[in-house]
């Protein structure tokens, strides 16, 4: 099978790599990146210094940097085509490759930051406005990129309504390392892995806080609540959220320290500013760039979800990391109830 991915970034390299790795050289996989001078290093040394450090690429690996009017051209040459930018990058690749007759993916999550007035789409929505002719899905799931770039054991959903699309994803990344599972909710899928990343920044706030275990455990849970309710009202199925891309996605980043969204609650929490907490990762922290959106498409359907909007709160400068306690605390009692 050809495979190119779109996006030499972490997670788009760490895909790429473990596609390429596979026994008895199953795929020709080609990682493309706009970075002319980023490509020449990847070739020579081998390596993606910047963001999977001390990780050799196989020699199997190829490397592009295409002019992105090539784009469409280079995905007509292959059978599935991934796309591994941030979210805000999206809408500028599915432009690139909107007449593509092989099924295309994305790694991203989160929602889109609102658009010409518009409210902020989650990436399926974003395909279907500007390239509604592709047959596409995600590629989701709890996964941390150095994980998966060393064949460590790994579970994804591979999620499309198209069965075509699936298939694909299946047979492209599915290895005795990554266990590809496949699923029809996309939007559950979408809304799990756009909504762990917010409430990851309000699990590091409660952790740098010290507030304990039984308050982790606490929100973590709410947490997934409000991640069902906001995905049962965009369309998705309750139980989605019971799988890798929602609980499972949500412990991983919660609690895991390689997780970015973790570790900007955590700066928050140790009195950084956001803008230093940023700073300090070197890399895209989606959960601060959704989390408006989250809260504004949740109220725009009548759905609480109460943690998200402390997050935006605090990322907004409204309150102190203390106070969001107070916030959650100081609600009134109610039944537990999704």
């Amino acid at each position: 099978m050809k495979i190119l991915v779109l996006g030499a970034g972490a997670w788009g390299t760490a895909v790429a790599i473990s596609a390429a790795s596979q026994a008895l050289g199953r795929h020709a996989v080609t990682l493309w990146t706009r970075d002319g001078a980023m490509a020449a290093d990847l070739r020579a040394q081998r390596e993606n210094a910047r963001y999977l450090p001390g990780i050799s690429l196989p020699s199997e690996l190829a490397i592009s940097a295409a002019a992105p009017d090539q784009l469409a051209a280079l995905a007509g040459a292959v059978d599935v085509v991934v796309i591994a930018t941030p979210m805000s990058a999206l809408r500028e690749m599915l432009c690139a490759v909107a007449h593509c007759r092989v099924p295309v993916a994305w790694l991203c999550k989160g929602f889109e930051p609102p658009v010409a007035g518009s409210t902020g789409l989650l990436a399926h929505e974003i395909q279907a406005q500007v390239a509604p002719q592709l047959i596409a899905g995600v590629l989701s799931g709890p996964s941390f990129a150095q994980e998966v770039a060393r064949a460590q054991p790994t579970a994804l959903v591979a999620a499309s309504a198209h069965a075509v699309v699936r298939e694909a994803l299946v047979a492209a990344f599915h290895s005795p390392s990554l266990r590809v599972y496949a699923n029809e909710d996309i939007v559950g899928v979408e809304v799990g892995g756009a909504v762990k990343n917010v409430l990851a920044i309000a699990t590091g706030l409660c952790d740098g806080l010290s507030l304990g275990l039984n308050a982790r455990a606490a929100l973590i849970t709410r947490g997934l609540a409000e991640m069902t309710r906001l995905g049962v009202a965009l369309g998705a199925k309750s139980d989605t959220f019971m799988g890798l891309s929602g609980l499972g996605d949500l412990v991983l980043t919660a609690t895991g320290d390689l997780s970015r969204n973790r570790r900007v609650g955590l700066a928050l929490a140790s009195g950084q500013s956001l803008q230093q907490a940023l700073d300090s990762l070197g890399h895209v922290a989606e959960g601060v760039y959704c989390a408006r959106t989250v809260v504004q498409r949740a109220r725009g359907l009548g759905v609480e979800m109460p943690i998200a909007q402390a997050v935006v709160a605090l990322l907004d400068g409204q309150i102190q990391p203390a106070q969001a306690l107070g916030l959650l605390m100081g609600r009134e009692p109610t039944a537990e109830l999704l």
